[in-house]
Parts: C-alpha cells; structure tokens; sequence
C-alpha cells in the first residue's frame, strides 16, 4: 500500500545509510540477559556488607493532621538502625518539579492513605518493613474529597483551569439541525511494571552521593536529591542501566524513592536500598488519571460536526506532580483526527485526597481521544449512519479544514489513505454486514465491530525539553563507548542508537556498546518520555558519530591528499580512495597521529513553539497516525468480553527497527485494551486502594490476545520531517489503537436495544460496567 505522495514523502533509500544496520530487525541488545537472568536490575547490584535496606511508614488516612508520632517502637524493633522524618532533611522537604507541594515525608498534613510519614532503615528489607508497621500516629482528621464530582462541585483545583475557544461554538451549536448531550467516563490505570520502584544511594567522598536509581528521568532524580541534602547537582550523581518497565509511572515518581534512600543513607553514612513491594507501589505511586468529559455536541445530517463544547475533568489527585501537561495534552488531543472548526474545551485540574496521578503512556492524549471516539459513536448511531462514514466525514482535510483548535497546521495528513487501506484489507464492510447478520440471529451473545483512527503528536509540549545530548568514544581497538541521555525500559532504545552509530561509523553493530544512563557523562537530560527517546538521542548520537568521523576524514585528507568524497566507512573497513584498511588499523594511525577520537553531540528539535498562557501554537514537530479494527463478542448474562479479531495498520515512517516497532505496536494495542476493559482501580470509602495486588488487579495476559491479530506497518512514507532516517515515534501512539476495542463493546452492547439506542458504557468496560450499560440502554437513553 502506497500513500499519496502529497501528504508525505515517499519512503527513499537516500534516507538510509549504507551498511544493512538500520532498518533491519536486530533483537534488542539485552535479549539473551533478559532471558537468561543475567540483565542487573537495581535490585540485583552486588552492596558492600554494611548496607541497609529502608521501607516507608504510611499515613492510615486520607485526609488528617499528625496529632502525634512515636517511633519508638520502631526504632526498638529488631535490626533497625535509623529512622529519618521531615527534620532528618537537611535541605528541602519536597520531590516536587514544576510546583513543590509534594513532601518527602509529610510535616504535619497528611493528603491520601498511603502517603509516607517517616522511613525507617534496618539490617534487612523485611526488618525494615516489620518495623514500619509498629510507629504510633494519631490524627485528626478532616473531610476528605475523593472523586472528580465532589472536586468540581467544591471547585478543589490542583492548578488553575484552562479554557480554549475557536470559532463561535455557542452560536453554532443554537443553530445546529441536530443536537446531543453526554458524558464520558474514563478510568485511570495503575502502570504495573515489572520491576517495582527502587533506589540505591551510596555515600562517596566529601559529601557526594551516587544514586541507582530505576527511572526514566536521571537528572530529575539528581536534582531533588541534591536539594534534599542540601548540596550542588555536581555532588550527585544518578546512574540507571536499565528498568523493567516504566510506561511514565518512573518520570517523577522515583524521586521520592531516591530521596527518602539518600536522607537515611546521610544520617547513616551507610549505603542504603529503598524497594517498595507491589502492594505498597500501587498504594503509594500515581496512576493515569481518571476523566470526566461532558459534552454537548451539534452536527448535520451527514454528522460532520458544526460545534461542540467539551468539560473536561481529571483526578490529579492531591498534588500537581504532572497534571499540568498531562491535561495540556489532553485538550490538544481531544481532536484525534478530526477538524473541529467551532470548539470550547474547558480543563479542570481536579485536587482530590488521593494519591497525585502522573504520566502514563500517551500522557492525557488517550484520554482525550477516548471523548471524541465516544462523540463519534454517539452522532452515527443517533443518525443511524455507519461510525466509519461520520467519522470519515470528520477527518482532517489535506488542503484545508488542516488546522488544529490550537493553531498547528497538519502538513502531513496520511489519515484518509490509510483508513482506505485498513478498510479494504480487513475487509470491514463485508464483516460489519457479518456481525449484523450474527446479532440478528444469536439472543445471548453479541458482537461488535469498530474502526478507530489515531493522530499523536509528536514532542515534549514544555519546548525546552526537546533537546538532548551524547557521548562517543571511539578506542584505539575499534570497539565504541556510547553513551546517551535516554533511558532503557524494555521499549529498544539502546539498540535504535546502536544502530545510528555503528551506521554513521560504518562498523557491525557487535562494536558498538552502550553504557548504563549516567548524569556524570551526559549532563541536563529530558526525560525519556512523550514518545520522543529515539528522535532526541538518536540525532545526538548521530551528531557525536559524525564529528568523529569527520575528524577521521579530515586526517584521511590531509594524511594521504585524498579528497573528502574519496573516504568512505562500511563494513568495518576505511575506503581510503584505492586503498582500504580495518577500521581498527586506521583508528590506531589516528590516535598516533593525536586526534581525538571522542565527541559529544547535542540536538535539539526544530520548528516548535507553544504559548501555555493561550494553548496555542506548534507544540508538536510532527504526527504520528494509525488505525485499527477491533471484533469482540459480548455475553449479555454475564458482561464478559472476548477480543476476536484486530487488524492494525501503523505509521512508523522508515522504521529504526521493525522487529522493535512491531513489539512496541503489538504491547501499546494490548496495554491500551487492558486500560478499556479490565484495569479497574477501586477506593473504598475511606479512600483506600483495595485493587493494590494482581489478584485484585486484573492486566490483561496472553489469553486475552485475539486468535486473529494482523499488524501492518504503512508502507511507502518517509517522515517528512529531518528526523532520525526519517523515522517516527512508535511508544505511546499505538496504545491508542486500543480505543477500537472499546467503542466496538459499545457496539455490540448497542445491538441489545432498540435501534438509534446510546450505551452509557463506562471505562473500564468490566463485565459489570457491560451488564450496566446493556441494562440501562434496554430501558433508557435513545437519541
């Protein structure tokens, strides 16, 4: 399948260099550790023998001050060795980033059941834990507010709201031959990575401190630790080889963890080890944010949309931590692919006596194309119209109706070629008449089918955080050191830039090695987060090979009157005009001839720019797109779900890796899914996590992948952006694709009731929520 070679550049080899490294399927680099249980995680780093290990004691409720606090129980209990509160802080009492209202151990103010109060740190991790247990806290208590409703109604806000208008939505909506009204409600999601939270920290020499740390951002790590103990970034050093997951719950969070471990390891001048055990990180940690959206929509006969006004409402929870781009993100998404021409979105930032919801994959972006996919749904069947055809009616146009409600152009619309190409290959048309037939016939179970879109912005919407840096050294045995400010979490990135740099050095991709994230050798690192690890350390790894090479051929030149043209680097070997050495032997004459065989390299993203005070501007260098068609069957008696079939087509642009990108694709689909219809996070009326375990948390698992999966990469386009070989983000946007799979149970819940009939189904479309939405449709809302 082609794309029309007006919205993109046709994919080219001129956008690849030679050698056979990039763009070819190479396993990820810690594969035979990662099976052989040889990858070191942090738990797993060998600790000289007088190291400790720390646990958290937790406030008993949701909201309350600290009327009194004994640890002298605690610090009686067997093996432990310190105990560190607020007053153990030497410098500042916060982990906190962009707002500092996040206290390492509450003062005297306690704001969900679950935040910490003290540590402890003992002989042994579960000494540490016994002891935690037996501290005496008394509170008073204050009323707590738990959900989005209770927040809006007390106009409890962790930030101030954000309002956007375009066109005149009021006016257009009075005039509209066709109006509706609804509500979407979205479910969060806890990220249960693997690898649960955990730091080390070390003491060094004059006051230093190393930190092993499992998060996505090292230098924001470095930096709230350094204020902790009240020294210079320069005396803190943060190291992380790799993570066992992060998916955005290892951005901020980890913070906490490094901090608390740092204070104790100060006051102890003894190494110490903080992991929190699953039960306590799912207390303890940020989730997705649940939202609330209730929206007001009005369209024509064909169900384009004339206007529509949206409130959108999150649970942040009881700080900002990331609240702010979080829901930022949400508005500018709200769109999905769809031209909004008359448009009002007002954003509230929810504070609630809950644990502070952070970043999760696609960060706010998921949940605000879930409202829009809901609108969508909701317009067809209230026209009796197929979903497919409203929402093609909706699509951003190529040369106009291109222009998002916050002001970016989108240059390079695939939509429309691409949803053909999904519709014609999952042969969607016959199988909707299918499913049609199949309800019409069968009373107990139903089905349903969907076809979603997905447009993804691609960028940090804080402009500043588009940059990125590298470090390069080439040894005189023609082995490589690569190091980045990007971070390992399973997701391919150390492998993506291996392959930029041993294809810029034209060497095999076994010379290359990548050390362990390290805030000493690449310094004022971004997060490795929005999607965005590849475009940024690939360009700077690529920026650092190349200066090297450089240099190389600038020695060539001038060592053997060569010209520049005349030099070439592949396959290990040096072509130097007629002549051709190792790379190792020409390496060696180098060095001897004292030239630097090291290089950094920085990048930063062109073209964007973003006025947060006005939501507008270009936050987004470009957009990545894919759709996907879901088939589920719903048993009506008992609200169970089945996903059948899916057929997904992705835009990867030219891709790094397919073996990686497809992996990606495959996990993002079944993560998003889980988020849509198993992952339900329940509080009990005091406001404690009950679905804290995986016995009471339910991810989904290999059995929940279809029986028919097809994923297609979309052949035939180029980013049309310089990024890195003209490739694009492939993290956060396929988890979006799961949106299909929920609109197409609201689907086959609609074929329970009568025709133009709105399921008022709720996400997590758990069993119950299905068994609702099928009962209360049957006697309840039609358009």
């Amino acid at each position: 399948m082609t794309a029309d070679p007006l919205n993109a550049r046709p994919a080219s080899a001129d956008h690849w260099p030679p050698g056979g490294i990039v763009g070819e399927p190479h396993p990820h680099d810690s594969a035979h550790l990662h099976v052989t249980g040889r990858a070191l995680y942090c738990d797993d780093i060998p600790l000289p023998a007088n190291a400790l290990d720390a646990a958290f004691g937790m406030s008993a409720v949701a909201h309350g001050r600290i009327r009194s606090m004994d640890l002298s129980r605690v610090l009686g209990a067997p093996g432990v060795v310190a105990t560190a509160v607020p007053a153990d802080i030497p410098g500042e009492n916060n982990y906190g980033g962009a707002v500092h209202d996040d206290p390492i151990f509450a003062h005297d103010l306690v704001q969900y059941a679950g935040q910490p109060v003290f540590a402890v740190a003992a002989s042994s991790e579960l000494a540490a834990r016994k002891a935690a247990r037996r501290a005496r806290i008394t509170y008073d208590t204050l009323p707590a507010i738990l959900d989005i409703r209770s927040a809006l109604a007390a106009e409890s806000y962790v930030l101030p709201s954000r309002h956007l208008v375009r066109g005149t939505p009021h006016q257009m909506l009075a005039s509209a031959p066709h109006r509706l009204q609804g509500t979407a409600t979205i479910g969060g999601q806890d990220h249960f990575y693997l690898e649960g939270q955990i730091a080390v920290a070390l003491p060094q020499e004059d006051d230093a401190m190393l930190i092993h740390s499992s998060t996505q951002h090292p230098t924001e790590v470095q930096h709230v630790v350094a204020h902790a103990l009240g020294v210079p970034l320069h005396k803190v050093t943060v190291q992380c080889r790799r993570m066992g997951g992060g998916f955005g719950g290892k951005e901020s969070q980890p913070a906490l963890v490094a901090a608390a471990a740092a204070v104790l390891a100060r006051k102890t001048g003894r190494p110490v080890k903080l992991r929190l055990d699953r039960d306590v990180d799912m207390i303890m940690t940020g989730k997705r944010h649940d939202f609330l959206a209730d929206y007001d929509v009005g369209f024509d006969s064909q169900g384009r949309i004339l206007a529509v006004t949206i409130l959108l409402a999150s649970r942040c929870g009881y700080s900002a931590d990331l609240s702010g781009p979080v829901n930022d993100r949400a508005v500018y998404h709200l769109d999905n692919a769809y031209f909004l021409e008359h448009v009002e979105i007002v954003s509230h930032r929810c504070k609630t006596h809950t644990v502070s919801n952070t970043a999760f994959r696609g960060f706010g972006g998921p949940q605000g194309m879930l409202v829009i996919e809901r609108v969508m749904d909701d317009i067809s069947r209230s026209l009796g119209r197929d979903p497919l055809d409203v929402r093609r009616t909706n699509f951003y146009g190529v040369r106009d109706r291109n222009v998002t409600h916050y002001g970016q152009t989108v240059e390079d619309n695939i939509i429309h070629v691409l949803v053909d190409g999904l519709e014609s290959d999952s042969a969607y048309r016959e199988r909707r008449r299918a499913v049609a037939e199949w309800n019409a016939a069968q009373p107990i179970v139903k089905r349903g089918l969907a076809l979603t879109p997905v447009k993804f912005g691609i960028s940090f919407t804080a402009t500043q955080f588009n940059q990125a840096g590298a470090l390069v050294h080439v040894y005189t045995d023609g082995t490589v050191l690569l190091n980045h400010g990007g971070t390992e979490m399973g997701q391919g990135l150390h492998i993506k830039v291996a392959q930029v740099v041993a294809a810029e050095l034209g060497l095999p991709l076994a010379a290359i090695r990548i050390s362990a994230s390290d805030t000493s050798k690449v310094p004022n690192t971004s997060a490795t987060a929005a999607s965005s690890g590849s475009d940024l350390n690939g360009m700077a790894a690529q920026a650092a090979a190349r200066i090297i090479r450089q240099r190389l051929v600038e020695f060539a030149c001038e060592s053997r009157g060569l010209r520049a043209e005349e030099v070439r680097f592949a396959g290990g070997r040096v072509q130097l005009g007629t002549e051709s050495r190792a790379f190792v032997d020409f390496v060696r004459d180098a060095y001897t001839a004292r030239i630097s065989l090291s290089s950094t390299g920085f990048y930063r993203t062109p073209k964007i720019h973003w006025d947060r005070t006005t939501l507008r501007g270009r936050p987004f260098f470009y957009y990545a797109y894919g759709a996907a068609v879901a088939e589920v069957a719903v048993d009506t008696l008992t609200g169970e779900t089945q996903l059948l079939r899916v057929d997904i087509l992705h835009d990867v642009g030219n891709s790094l890796n397919p073996a990686i990108d497809r992996g990606q694709i495959e996990g993002g689909f079944l993560q998003g899914a889980g988020w849509l219809t198993s992952e339900e996070l329940w509080w009990n009326e005091q406001a404690e996590l009950q679905t804290h375990a995986p016995s009471t948390y339910k991810i989904p698992t290999v059995r929940d992948w279809p029986a028919l999966a097809n994923i297609r990469f979309f052949e035939g386009t180029a980013n049309r952006e310089e990024t890195i070989y003209r490739s694009k983000a492939v993290g956060e946007p396929p988890l979006m694709l799961a949106i299909a799979v929920f609109c197409a149970i609201r689907d086959a819940c609609a074929a329970c009731g009568p025709p133009h009939a709105l399921p008022e189904l709720v996400a997590p479309a758990t069993p119950e929520a299905v068994l609702r939405a099928i009962n209360g449709m049957r006697h309840g809302r039609v358009s």
